[in-house]
């Protein structure tokens, strides 16, 4: 093909210039795509493709119009595509084009979505010598509010860098140089999360041009005032944020004027397994419905609800600051009128952290500021609500308020509505911005402007009256200017003096002197008016820039204040109660039920008494479909509700603070990435016993029901001990195995609950209701039952079962064994297999115990396996270590 020249030419230049994925280059009123580029947003959006030739070859060409462009890089970019923008500008010989950003998934501002957009780096360095893990650096930017956020976590691995990660949900991650090439990491963030993953510059993460970058960004003194002076991987992770968002020329850096550090042991760790297997943010099929926060979710702004998402994925662990929340809940569920009326207040508001964004990059219109007056004004009368109810007064929702400048808002609020009128127009280049009285040189324009707009609209009644024409008008369009049209009929009454310029099919359009001198005049002033509005407009949207901090503060302190609104709704309305907090353990739930379930069913309520020392594990049987698995995870999720400062679905509850929350309540298989169900149940139980302590909840389902019987019992028994005795974290373990209940009687801090069910004649009745001690029957068959399993596959379950239970011998119906086509098998418990039996029933197996010296008689194999078993410490061997040990015993045995 020949090297492209003139339009294509200078767009494929421009495309090598960048690293992103498609260009959209403006040329005139619309903005083109060429060559690979045009064929892959046709196909992503819809477009048309036509040809564009160049230089005797023909390239494919799809394009939007200017004004249309935001909608179709959202949607690109909504699909994980990065996006070059080449802007138009006029030079002296006549135009030239550049790529003016580039906008990714985590630096898009225009984004239809109400939830936070953040864009992350990760950072890690070598932990150095007697270190067990690595240092790792994180940042996590949102570049629609300004937030900015830095952790390091010190002698970690990569699961706690992730599990942190995965809190923020990042639309975008920039791995740093260490982790680009960590085939682990990057396998498992593209399991786990929907980020897009980007490279950036390898120096941009260099610790002297980071430290360097963030102090230019956040003040020469910053990084020692909030902590993190020494913190080199953090600095590095932020210093590649601060770049990346530079480079991308979003031009929201002037919105970053806050560098939050925090610990990531300031909040409870919750990995993104337990994020979904509790539902928080979407149910375990992806639907928002059904999810935690949808439940609780009543707020009335869209700062409002991002801020309660966030503390939902992010429990807190400081017992004072959730106090303070807790005491604002209780203060507004006591004030319903007043908290109605705050409420609606609220709903009149805005979305302030993201329209600060906005005015700093330079893209904010006048109905933008228009916006940021009528949710400033909102500060005051929230505030008034606040402090006119007593009660509310005294709460810490005042101190939410109160550390606002209430004066600044206020009068950047009236200097807004000073100077725009109620309803400007959707852009800002086409005048009608300003009030009358916001400036004198632009009101005396105005004068002049519509003194010449006035003399065109009486022109026709001055020409009818000097004419006698009736059918007279005068009108204005972009090819023909001002006319005055005729109609064909009085055509012939028209003056020496008119000048035709058009025929139409009905009439005809004619000038003269006079119309055209004033035409000129207005097109003149319209072109002054617009320049001196687009002018004092940029100043004015400078001025809210400089006050981005303002904006974020007050934007910051209502949201807190909805957010805390809609929990004191939720706690009214669904009859919850404010939780104890304690330090010392205890987890002691009356009458507790699950926040979602409880909205859909009349919910059954549970108690729950769990304490250091003699009651910290609880082995919960009970038969299938009875609610185990309920009952487990609303007591996780009372636990996270009490940890975000909200009231908890129970008559009554004392919460000792946990430092995280791990479950595994099944599994799905993953086979796309070579893991069945098993292989995640160990990788979830190695992860959890790894991560935990003691000051952590648990919440285990089944474990080892992914794999043969005993082997599965094996490692249940031995993750029960390991967690009761070496981690000693509060423990709810869900399982069928029977033989596990055992262990309450010789582990102390090791009890039993089952999950009641009352069977009469045959009938089975589940109880929903949680008691002392172990279940004495599973119930398997009867919810085959209930399934719908064919009437005689469930008949003959029950006839195989109590033969079972009564160790006789089973007939194996339709073999080809005998005349009657049965055969009869014995199921030996102590080996989990069938044996085969005679006539009458009994075993044709000679007894092992009569046979003389059998029992000493063993193969070098079984020795070797007895030798090894003897000399292992079961009680200091990890249970998954532990399992692999087993089956390579029974691997050497099946060989003998």
């Amino acid at each position: 093909m020949t090297e492209a020249t003139g339009i294509v030419g200078e767009f494929l230049a421009l495309k090598d210039e960048t690293d992103a994925d498609i260009l959209a280059m403006q040329c005139g009123d619309f903005y083109e795509f060429f060559a690979d580029d045009a064929e892959l947003v046709a196909d992503e959006l819809d477009l048309k493709v036509s040809q564009k030739s160049s230089h005797g070859s023909k390239y494919p060409m799809a394009g939007v119009p200017v004004d249309d462009l935001t909608p179709y890089v959202s949607a690109l970019v909504e699909r994980g595509y990065r996006v070059a923008v080449a802007d138009q500008h006029e030079t002296a010989d006549g135009h030239a084009r550049e790529i003016t950003r580039v906008v990714t998934p985590g630096t898009h501002l225009a984004t239809g979505d109400a939830s936070a957009q953040h864009l992350a780096a990760v950072v890690r360095h070598d932990g150095g010598r007697g270190s067990e893990g690595d240092t790792y650096g994180l940042a996590v930017a949102d570049v629609t509010t300004g937030r900015f956020q830095v952790t390091q976590l010190d002698d970690a691995d990569v699961s706690a860098v992730l599990t942190e990660l995965y809190t923020f949900s990042p639309a975008e991650v920039l791995p740093g140089p260490e982790l680009r090439n960590d085939d682990e990491f990057l396998a498992t963030l593209d399991e786990r999360s929907d980020a897009a993953v980007s490279l950036h510059a390898t120096e941009s993460f260099a610790p002297g041009r980071a430290r360097h970058r963030v102090r230019e960004q956040f003040g020469a003194e910053t990084l020692e005032s909030v902590g993190i002076a020494d913190d080199d991987a953090a600095i590095a992770a932020a210093g590649a944020v601060l770049s990346y968002v530079e480079e991308t020329g979003v031009g929201t850096l002037a919105a970053v004027t806050r560098l939050q550090a925090y610990g990531a042991r300031d909040h409870v760790a919750l990995d993104a397994t337990t994020q979904r297997n509790l539902e928080l943010t979407e149910t375990m099929q992806g639907d928002s419905a059904g999810s935690l926060f949808s439940t609780v979710d009543h707020t009335v702004t869209a700062a409002g609800g991002r801020l309660l998402k966030r503390w939902l994925q992010r429990p807190r662990r400081e017992r004072g600051e959730l106090v303070r929340r807790q005491s604002a809940v209780a203060a507004l569920t006591r004030e319903a009128m007043a908290r109605e009326a705050i409420r609606e207040t609220l709903a009149d508001g805005y979305d302030l952290e993201r329209l600060a964004a906005r005015a700093t990059s330079g893209s904010a219109d006048a109905r933008d500021l228009r916006a940021v007056r009528d949710t400033l004004v909102l500060l005051s009368e929230v505030a008034d609500a606040v402090a006119e109810t007593e009660r509310l007064a005294d709460s810490p929702l005042a101190d939410v308020l109160s550390t606002v400048d209430r004066e600044g808002a206020a009068a950047l609020a009236a200097e807004l509505d000073a100077a725009l009128v109620e309803d400007p127009p959707g852009t800002v280049t086409q005048g009608g911005l300003f009030r009358r009285g916001y400036d004198d040189d632009l009101d005396e324009l105005i004068d002049e402007h519509e003194a010449a707009l006035e003399w065109l609209e009486t022109l026709p009644d001055r020409e009818k009256q000097k004419t006698g024409i009736t059918h007279l008008s005068v009108d204005r369009n972009k090819t023909d200017g001002y006319y005055i049209q005729v109609g064909k009929s009085e055509t012939d009454q028209v003056p020496d003096a008119y000048e035709e310029i058009k025929t139409l099919k009905n009439s005809k359009r004619y000038t003269i002197p006079e119309l055209d001198e004033r035409e000129r005049d207005v097109l003149r002033l319209e072109e002054r008016r617009h320049d001196m509005e687009h002018e004092l407009f940029e100043r004015l949207r400078e001025r809210v820039a400089d006050r981005a901090p303002l904006l974020q503060d007050v934007g910051r302190a209502l949201a807190e204040v909805d957010c805390l609104a809609s929990l004191s709704v939720h706690a009214v309305e669904n009859d919850w109660t404010r939780p104890e907090l304690t330090d010392d353990g205890t987890l002691d739930i009356e009458a507790g039920r699950h926040p979602v379930v409880e909205q859909t069913t009349e919910f059954v309520p549970n108690d729950l008494q769990m304490r250091p020392d003699d009651r910290d594990f609880l082995v919960v049987t009970g038969p299938n479909m009875s609610g185990k698995s309920t009952y487990m995870r609303q007591t996780a999720l009372i636990t996270l509700l009490a940890q975000t400062g909200s009231f908890v679905p129970a008559r009554s509850a004392t919460v000792g603070l946990v430092d995280g929350i791990y479950t595994r309540v099944g599994a799905l298989d993953e086979l796309a990435q070579g893991r069945s169900t098993f292989m995640v149940e160990m990788q979830e139980l190695s992860n959890i016993l790894h991560s935990a302590t003691e000051d952590s909840l648990i919440i285990l389902d089944e474990v080892g029901r992914g794999t043969a019987t005993f082997d599965g019992i094996s490692i249940a028994w031995a993750a029960v001990e390991y967690i009761s005795t070496r981690i000693h974290a509060k423990t709810l373990f869900a399982t069928h195995y029977h033989e596990l209940t055992s262990l309450g009687e010789s582990l102390s801090n090791v009890q039993n609950v089952h999950v009641a069910a009352d069977e009469r004649d045959g009938d089975v009745t589940f109880m929903r209701t949680v008691r002392e001690g172990p279940t004495n029957r599973s119930y398997g068959v009867h919810v085959a039952d209930l399934a719908g399993v064919p009437e005689p596959v469930v008949d003959r379950s029950r006839e195989v079962l109590d033969r079972l239970r009564d160790d006789k011998a089973i007939e194996v119906r339709g073999a080809d064994s005998g005349e009657e086509g049965t055969t009869q098998a014995v199921f030996d418990l102590s080996s989990g297999q069938f044996d085969g039996a005679s006539a009458d029933g009994g075993s044709d197996e000679t007894d092992p115990v009569a046979t003389d010296g059998a029992a000493d008689q063993l193969d070098p194999a079984t020795e070797d396996v007895l030798e090894e078993l003897s000399e292992l410490d079961v009680n200091e061997t990890p249970p998954v270590e532990l399992m692999a040990k087993v089956q390579e015993w029974q691997a050497e045995l099946d060989e003998t």
